[in-house]
Parts: structure tokens; sequence; C-alpha cells
């Protein structure tokens, strides 16, 4: 008789670490690869960032910390929402996490009970759906589109149909970019504030916009705030994240945490602070990441791609794939097979519609996303 395993793991891959496995695997064999697939920097974390951790290994401990991070880290942080967004946001309700991926945990498992419905954008960061799944909660997509700058808006969530527990929405989002206006995400804000919805607020590609800054939600009542020092801060790897917490989840988040995670990565901790003195360096990335979102936007639709979603926000092109192929799968596939270009189906963003999508990540070099659309340009002819 075989051993049980539980259905919690029954739930679908994020398809994109397999296309980054793929293009590895086609990289140990020889081949060159063009990464335009997985969504994180390409440069290392601030030269701040890597003198404080060095300093921290020569002259720290690097023992636990408390569950909810470090002091001065949270302080930190909380000054960062004075500075940037004229927010008085009080230390004791900031916990550091263990990347956003962590606090995404936290907060479901803090906010919601098996059962309870969620609702979420499509297309959209897939491991939304999937943790809440794990975690027996239903996932309610919201199909948006063009019209909507691929966001929710209160219409959507007024044809929600049955009670609805919480709402996650992401500005700049995964993989479109959208950034919510500000009235726009207030009126979210304040609809689920009145019928008694949680929202959570995924706004870790802030920093990371070509316009108007993204606005916050972390002075919406009741709100769950989640941020991630992975991509506008270059440290994708160092696993370190933030959450803003209303009043009353403080204490389940931290013991949560406690039993779940100990505590963050503390070298990580150590060294992110100093991420909030380099924005000098860390807006050169940003400028690097606009050239490339306008190299591509001019280039790719040379190359057949003729129908792209642009971008405010984040470092993704969504590409509408419906003239080139109905599995989006099968062409990403084909495509870094016969071109050494990496990109992700969106398939893993949207479950419904995305064999007829993919989505392109442009954090790499300037130089790469040239290479890469005179590839695609010579594999359409």
């Amino acid at each position: 008789m075989g051993l049980k395993v539980s259905a919690r793991a029954a739930i679908d891959p994020f398809i994109v670490m397999e296309v980054m496995r793929a293009a590895n695997e086609r990289a140990a064999t020889g081949g060159d690869v063009l990464h335009l697939e997985v969504g994180q920097p390409s440069t290392p974390a601030p030269r701040l960032v890597r003198a404080a951790a060095q300093k921290a290994l020569e002259r720290d401990l690097v023992g636990y910390t408390d569950a909810l991070g470090l002091p001065q880290l949270r302080r930190r942080i909380a000054q960062h929402y004075r500075e940037f967004y004229d927010v008085a946001i009080q230390p004791e309700r900031i916990a550091v996490t263990t990347g956003s991926s962590g606090g995404f945990l936290l907060a479901f498992l803090a906010a919601f009970d098996p059962g309870d419905r969620v609702a979420l954008a499509v297309p959209g960061y897939p491991c939304y759906r999937h943790i809440l799944t794990a975690l027996g909660l239903e996932p309610v997509l919201i199909e948006t589109g063009p019209e909507t700058k691929f966001q929710p808006d209160i219409a959507a969530l007024e044809r929600i149909a049955g009670r609805l527990d919480g709402l996650i929405v992401a500005s700049p989002s995964n993989p479109v970019g959208a950034v919510l206006a500000p009235d726009h995400l207030a009126a979210i804000a304040d609809w689920c504030a009145g019928r008694g919805v949680r929202l959570v607020s995924d706004e870790i590609y802030h920093g990371i916009v070509y316009g108007t800054p993204a606005s916050t939600a972390a002075a919406s009542a009741g709100c769950i705030v989640i941020n991630s020092f992975s991509k506008y801060f270059s440290m994708t790897g160092w696993r370190l994240g933030w959450m803003v917490l209303p009043d009353e989840l403080v204490k389940p988040v931290e013991r949560l945490a406690q039993n779940f995670f100990i505590s963050p990565p503390t070298l990580s901790q150590l060294a992110g602070a100093a991420a909030f003195d380099a924005h000098e360096e860390l807006q050169g990335n940003v400028a690097r990441y606009a050239r490339n979102r306008d190299l591509l936007l001019d280039e790719l639709p040379r190359a057949g791609f003729r129908k792209l979603v642009s971008t405010d926000g984040a470092f993704y092109i969504y590409a509408d794939v419906s003239e080139l192929t109905d599995d989006s799968l099968a062409f990403c596939r084909r495509m870094l097979a016969e071109t050494g270009v990496a990109a992700t189906p969106g398939i893993d963003f949207d479950p419904g519609r995305g064999h007829h999508f993919m989505r392109f990540c442009f954090s790499g070099s300037t130089e790469d996303m040239a290479e890469a659309a005179r590839r695609l340009q010579a594999w359409g002819k």
C-alpha cells in the first residue's frame, strides 16, 4: 500500500520556473540563452547593501531575530513610507518576511479561513491562486481586459456572485505592468471596507514605473500591503520582504511567523536597511528598464508580435500572440529551442485565455534585449 501524498500539492506548477529550468538545461549543454522569462533584475544588490552584508558577516552573530524582523529595519521601512508616500505607519505594524512569498502565505493564513473566497484579476501572478488553493481557499478569478488596463474595477467586483471574503490587487501588476490610479485604488479600498472584504495590495513593483508613481494602500482601513526587496531593490535571492498590517493582524501574523519561519533571513535584514540609501544606483536600473521597454515595444512588432500591451510599470510586456499560435506553451518551447530566447507562456498568468498570450521580461541588459529582438525578427521571416 502506497503512502499518502497530500492533495495540497496537487496545484499547477509555477510555469515560469519550469521555463527557466529548460533554459538553464540548454545553457548547461552549451546552448546560449537570452533570459526574458524570469522576473528578476539582472543587476546585483546595490553596493551599499553588499558592503553592509560584508560588515555584518565580520561583526555580527547573524543569529535569530524577532519573528517580525529587526526593530531597526522595521523603523527604516516606516521612514520609507513617510518619505515616499507621506503616509505615517507605526513600525509596530510592519512585519519583515521571507520574501513577498512568505508575506502572502502569512497574510492568507492570518486573514482567511478554509473555504473563504478571495478574488483576483486574471491575467495575474499565478502564485496567488496556487497558494490560496493549497490553503483550502477558493480563488475567484476576475477576467480583465484592455478596457480596464487589465485591472479589476468596481463594476467587475459588483458582478461577483456570492460571498466574497478577500480581494488581491497588484499595482504595478504582473504580467501587464498596469498601475492603478490613486482614485481607482481608493475606490477599491472603500468598496472593500464597506463590505467587509479584506484587501491585499501587492506593491512589490513599486519604484519601477514609467510615469506617475504608484500609490500605496498602506493607510487604507483593514488593508494588508505586501512589498519586497526583490524587484526595485534588486535583492531577489536575498529573500526579504515586508508587510504593512492593520492592528488586528499584527499578533496573528507574529504567532504564525514564529512557528513557520522563526525569523526572516538575518543577514538579509542587516544588509537590507542600506537599500533605502541606494536610490541613485537603483534609479539607474529603472532608467535602463525604460530604455529596454522602448526598444522592445519598437522592435517586437517587426518580429511579428504586433499586439503588445504597453506597460506603465514593472519590467514586462504582455503580448497577444493569437495571430501566431493557439498554444503559447508549445510556442515558447519552440522559440527557446530555435532562437535561444526564453519567454513565459501566458497560461501561467491566465489559465483560461493564456494560450493566446506570452510575457517578455526586459530586466536584462539592453544589449541582450537588442539581440533577442534581432533573433526573433530573423526567426519570424
